[in-house]
């Protein structure tokens, strides 16, 4: 989780110095009761997070894609027929 800081009470009291940390590239861990712990990022790691998310996702789209196509799954269309489709 790279360095972690932990923070109990104090969020408030510490928030520009905790958004200093995030925002220099660290990663806070908040520590909650039950293990119920906190992890908080800067928005540019989180989108990072999401396209990585996203990327993996349509990954695994063409992985299947491209399994049913070895399988025989496909289906065959004509330039014509796709746009014939499109009408």
């Amino acid at each position: 989780v790279g360095s972690e800081m932990c923070i109990r009470d104090s969020v408030r009291n510490n928030f520009k110095q905790i958004g200093d940390l995030i925002n220099s590239g660290e990663t806070i861990l908040i520590s909650r009761p039950h293990n119920q712990n906190l992890i908080v990022i800067s928005e540019a790691e989180y989108r990072e997070l999401e396209k990585l998310r996203r990327n993996a996702e349509y990954l695994a789209k063409l992985e299947y894609s491209m399994q049913q196509f070895n399988e025989g799954k496909g289906v065959v269309k004509t330039m014509d027929e796709l746009l014939n489709m499109e009408r």
